[in-house]
C-alpha cells in the first residue's frame, strides 16, 4: 500500500517525521477487538443481499466500517451474536473494547461505535458418538 498518496490515512507530524495510519489498519483493530468479546459468533459481511454470513478470522476488516478524520474516528460494526447470550451486554462490551483498542493503539478519539446485530449464531451440533455394542 502506497501511503504517500493515501488520502484515507491518519497523519501525525512529530519532531522526527510523519506517522501515517491507514483507515484499513483502524478497521482491522476494530475487527480484532470485536472478535475478542465473549458472545460474538462472528462478523457479518453487512447487508449485501440481505443475508448475513459468518466470515472466517482471516479478514478482520470485514463487518467493520470506519470513518477516520485527523483526530477522531467513528466505527460501525456488523456482528452475529451467539444464541442464548444477552445482545445488549455483548453490544456494550464490543463498543467498549473497540473504543479502548483504537484509542490505545492509534491515539485517535473514538466518537461513536455503532453495533448492528445482523443475526444469531447457533452452535453446531456435535455428532453423537456411536454406541458400542458388546457382543
Amino acid at each position: 500500500m502506497d501511503m504517500e498518496n493515501d488520502k484515507n490515512a491518519v497523519k501525525k507530524e512529530t519532531g522526527l517525521g510523519t506517522i501515517r495510519v491507514a483507515d484499513e489498519v483502524v478497521s482491522i483493530i476494530a475487527g480484532l477487538a470485536t472478535t475478542e468479546v465473549e458472545g460474538v459468533a462472528g462478523m457479518s459481511g453487512g447487508i449485501a443481499g440481505g443475508i448475513a454470513e459468518i466470515l472466517g478470522r482471516k479478514n478482520f476488516s470485514k463487518g467493520v466500517k470506519v470513518e477516520v478524520g485527523e483526530k477522531e474516528a467513528a466505527v460501525d460494526l456488523y456482528i452475529i451474536v451467539k444464541y442464548g447470550i444477552r445482545i445488549p451486554e455483548v453490544a456494550l462490551a464490543a463498543q467498549e473494547n473497540v473504543k479502548r483498542a483504537i484509542e490505545t493503539m492509534t491515539g485517535l478519539s473514538v466518537i461513536e461505535v455503532n453495533v448492528h446485530v445482523q443475526g444469531v449464531g447457533f452452535p453446531e451440533e456435535e455428532p453423537k458418538p456411536e454406541e458400542s455394542r458388546v457382543r
